[in-house]
């Protein structure tokens, strides 16, 4: 009779090939692939998997590359991938799997833009509209019943708005964004 027992599939351990250019990484990463469990191959043809940082390639090979965007490859962590993770993808992408960086989650509908916060308000666009109609300050405050004090004082919130530099720009920008019709 036989006293070991055989290690589950997912549980057995895996040959890995590290590739990556940086030996202080390499070491690093060696080490999480040694606490996992897993054996150090040498070269990418005797390994099961391709631990790399995208620097350098593993053509052909099952690889999880840390950091890379290569849609071609097996399986892609981030760079600063926990060793739980790294130890998953290894063994996912050795039983054929494919492992991907999850995205982030796309609304399910365009979102409607929020309003502009400089809008003008209601007495605002009155004055602009008479500016526009080539009206004084003097001539806006009897059309619209307020002192010429009160009409100064919206001209200058209107300019600064919209960020215009003169009242000709103002009326331009009105029109331009539909706050006031000629």
């Amino acid at each position: 009779m036989n006293d070991i027992e055989p290690q589950p599939a997912s549980r057995r351990a895996l040959r890995v090939a590290i590739a990556v250019t940086d030996p202080v990484r390499r070491a690093g990463l060696a080490a999480i692939v040694v606490a996992a469990g897993h054996a150090l191959s040498d070269h990418a043809n005797d390994a099961d998997v391709v631990l790399t940082d995208g620097v350098a390639s593993a053509p052909g090979a099952r690889a999880v590359v840390l950091g890379g965007d290569d849609e071609n490859q097996s399986g892609q962590l981030p760079l600063n991938a926990a060793p739980e993770q790294i130890d998953a993808a290894l063994r996912a992408v050795a039983a054929g799997l494919t492992v991907r960086l999850a995205e982030m989650p796309r609304p399910a509908f365009d979102a409607i833009p929020e309003p502009e916060q400089n809008l003008l308000t209601p007495r605002e666009v009155e004055v602009l509209a008479a500016i526009g109609n080539g009206l004084s300050n003097k001539a806006v405050a009897r059309q619209l019943g307020i002192s010429q004090h009160t009409v100064k004082f919206h001209v200058e919130s209107i300019l600064r708005k919209l960020g215009a530099a003169s009242r000709a720009e103002a009326v331009h920008k009105g029109l331009r964004e539909r706050l006031i019709e000629m």
